[in-house]
């Protein structure tokens, strides 16, 4: 399940997020941090911690520096 979800971000780095007009506002980018959280805590929680991130990920968060726990 970690391999699956750390694929299914790297494709997303490659083929979906250089087509997108907008960035992320924080630092690392959203999928930085779910390459680390699900590396660093597995699927479940690592999974968890990176839909928390995407879901504060919108045009009014203020966004910066936004390391994984």
């Amino acid at each position: 399940m970690k391999k699956l979800l750390i694929y299914m971000i790297k494709f997303y780095r490659k083929y979906i997020s250089p087509m997108k007009r907008t960035k992320c506002p924080y630092f690392p980018t959203c999928s930085e941090y779910g390459l680390e959280a699900v590396s660093k805590y597995g699927a479940l929680k690592g999974g968890l911690l990176s839909l928390w991130r995407i879901l504060r990920c919108n045009p009014f968060s203020k966004g910066g520096y936004d390391p994984v726990p």
